[in-house]
């Protein structure tokens, strides 16, 4: 058991220590795996894998493309507003503060009185309090030369990971099913496990698939629902807004999180009001959570049969492990895994575990 635990946590630490290559990984093989029915189809009604994945490649990358390039108005004037929304809300809470200090303030004074109060009565002297000394550390001067520099860095640094899980996909999607054959001869000579192990690619390919599917459905609604409420209201920039709320949603938990403060924020720079504000954020916040109660979690059920506990404690773990990466593969990792255990029969109690 100790070595087990040891094992573990080395696992742990060697994931946490290459996050930078096995995350990207990791997203390349499942979109890979997203992608290879429309190119087997291609494939299938006499076009060449080379040409079919060349075609669905540049059909996803050009949606994207273009799907961007049509919302830049939006985005370009919800991104010179930043500045001018802060202060706005900045100042609302200043004026909200200075009523809860001058409140604070009459506390404070009472409570005084009643102090000196008492210890008159107690015959005692009241003792006067020497004010605090205030120590001041001085912050290291902002240099734009440094800022700069570590922002580009980390521009190149996703940038670079885009340009290899986009490769990635591209090869895998060549190969077709090389790998699911090497590995089924890599497993030795015989029948049985050559069979487990087509079963397991096979679920897991399934899977997948059909997670990944979920996940374009209930954005795809996400969005459309968003951007009627977000119109219905009167909101600026609704297309804007809601193609961020449908990407945004790809994220449990946090990124409805992220979208509502965003769209309350805007709503109270436009309207200048806390209940119109509320309004917005609380309306895209119940479309999130009925979309999430019943189309993600029917869907979800129809998948895997996962236990709700069980995709939470791994959204945390590996939100935890990997931050925004962890927060995005967290659910196809926890599916494979049961997959896995799924076919083997030392890891049974841990698909009962992972069960519904």
């Amino acid at each position: 058991m100790a070595l087990g635990v040891l094992a573990g946590l080395a696992c742990v630490f060697a994931l946490s220590w290459a996050q930078s290559f096995v995350a990207p990984l990791l997203l390349g093989i499942i979109i890979s795996y997203t992608l290879n029915p429309l190119v087997t189809w291609l494939e299938a009604i006499r076009i060449p894998r080379v040409i079919g994945t060349v075609i669905v490649m540049t059909s996803v990358i050009g949606a994207l493309v273009m799907g961007t390039y049509s919302l830049r108005g939006q985005m370009q004037t919800i991104i010179e507003q930043l500045p001018v929304a802060a202060t706005k809300f900045a100042t609302a809470l200043g004026r909200m503060q200075v009523g809860n200090i001058g409140n604070m303030q009459k506390v404070q004074s009472a409570a005084m009185v009643v102090e000196r109060a008492t210890t008159q009565a107690a015959g005692g002297i009241a003792v006067q309090h020497q004010p605090a000394t205030h120590v001041i550390v001085d912050q290291p001067t902002f240099k734009l030369s440094n800022f700069l520099w570590e922002s580009s860095m980390g521009a190149l640094g996703a940038v670079g990971q885009a340009a290899m899980v986009v490769f990635l996909v591209f090869f895998l999607l060549l190969g077709g099913d090389t790998f699911k054959r090497k590995l089924v001869r890599l497993t030795g000579p015989s029948l049985s496990k050559r069979k487990i192990t087509a079963n397991i690619l096979d679920d897991i390919n399934g899977s997948i698939q059909k997670y990944m599917l979920m996940l374009l459905t209930t954005n795809v609604l996400v969005g459309l629902l968003s951007w009627v409420a977000f119109q219905w209201i009167g909101l600026e920039n609704a297309g804007a807004w809601a193609a961020a709320a449908g990407l945004l949603h790809i994220i449990p938990y946090l990124g409805p999180g992220v979208t509502a403060i965003a769209t309350g924020m805007a709503a109270f720079m436009q309207f200048e009001s806390f209940g119109t504000a509320l309004l917005v954020a609380g309306a895209f916040l119940a479309i999130a959570t009925l979309v999430g109660t019943f189309v993600t979690t029917w869907m979800t059920g129809r998948i895997a049969n996962m236990n709700s506990a069980a995709v939470f404690i791994a959204l945390l773990f590996w939100g935890w492990l990997w931050g925004v990466w962890g927060l995005l593969l967290s659910i196809p990792l926890i599916v494979i895994v049961k997959v896995v255990s799924q076919h083997v029969e030392q890891l049974h109690p841990l698909a009962e575990l992972l069960g519904d």
